[in-house]
């Protein structure tokens, strides 16, 4: 048994809520920092807009007190990688030597190019620090589907504690060392996937998606390896699995305002309509990052064209499609 806080009541934290509750006789806290969004869910018994129809049980606590944290044994951010810095700020006072602290954001830190687990390595002096990530659709673990993911740390007693406290029979997590390699493939796989929507909007098909995602986790995995990573990770549940998940998925947010992007809306537009998308913002990191280690990565590159400085997405495509002829790297 385990008190467990999850800061972060949008749907991937209310899905981890759930699971966590389903794990054993644990104690678990949701935080928000909107006691409106607190109250909307009380007041209906689901998030009517991240997860309708998915209860929420009484029996979850739910708070705007970040002093909750206060006792706990594990600490799970599950928030978008933009606020993760500023959470991480106010959690860190209540935050003690003991617990263990998991972060399940995917991302870059636009300026600094950190990875999520960084920043918050930043903000909160703690070993115990655990990466938990994989093809892992909050909609689909609220409803416990069966699902596999990956706990990373470089403390293995720490990860082996959140693999034990947060198995069950629908969701089973494995081991990894490589933190680098799981963060860089869970934040990088969502470029891949708004370009992959984009696809599916300018009405291309299998074919075009096929080479998409296999040249994508190639120049993901060719980043990884200048930065640090096992090139292996990018063959596993944090690389190739949640690309998979995450480019052919209308669960995912990045797929589809990748395909708003194709049909024609303005990137700015499909992100408002469509509401966090991870892609957008870690697209020029992530291009930031390629130029800073020297590594070539022209779906990157195209996609930051587009996003960022007016590129048309039909000449993006053609841009790659005329690159010079070369073997297959591998």
């Amino acid at each position: 048994m385990a008190k467990i806080t999850i800061l972060g009541s949008g749907g991937f934290g209310l899905s981890l809520a759930i699971m966590a509750e389903h794990c054993g006789n644990h104690t678990v806290t949701v935080w928000s920092k909107f006691q409106s969004e607190i109250d909307d869910i009380r007041r209906h018994g689901e998030h009517v807009q991240k997860l309708p129809g998915v209860p929420v049980s009484e029996s979850i606590a739910l708070t705007s007190d970040i002093s909750c944290i206060k006792g706990c044994d594990m600490v799970i951010f599950g928030i978008p990688s933009s606020f993760v810095r500023d959470v991480a700020k106010l959690a860190a006072p209540y935050i003690d030597e003991h617990m263990v602290v998991v972060n399940t954001g995917k991302g870059l830190e636009e300026g600094s190019l950190k990875t999520l687990s960084q920043v918050i390595g930043e903000e909160i002096k703690t070993d115990k620090l655990v990466v938990l990530s994989g093809p892992s659709h909050a909609e689909e673990v609220a409803r416990c589907i069966p699902t596999t993911i990956v706990a990373a740390s470089e403390n293995m007693k720490a990860a082996e504690y959140v693999q034990n406290q947060l198995s069950n029979s629908f969701m089973r997590i494995y081991l990894n060392t490589d933190v680098k390699g799981c963060e860089l493939g869970g934040a990088l796989k969502n470029i891949i996937a708004l370009c992959a929507g984009i696809c599916d909007g300018l009405g291309y098909g299998d074919n075009t998606k096929a080479a998409l995602m296999t040249r994508g986790i190639h120049e993901i995995a060719r980043l990884g390896k200048a930065f640090g990573a096992n090139v292996n990770t990018f063959s596993g549940l944090t690389g190739i699995g949640d690309l998979i998940v995450t480019c052919t998925s209308m669960h995912s947010r990045n797929r589809r305002a990748g395909i708003l992007i194709g049909q024609g809306v303005s990137p700015q537009e499909a992100v408002e309509r469509v509401g966090t998308v991870e892609g957008y913002f870690c697209c020029k990191a992530a291009y930031d990052l390629s130029r800073q280690l020297g590594v070539e990565m022209p779906i990157t590159e195209q996609l930051n064209e587009v996003l960022f400085k007016g590129g048309d997405v039909r000449e993006a495509l053609s841009a790659l499609m005329k690159r010079p002829l070369s073997l297959e790297e591998i």
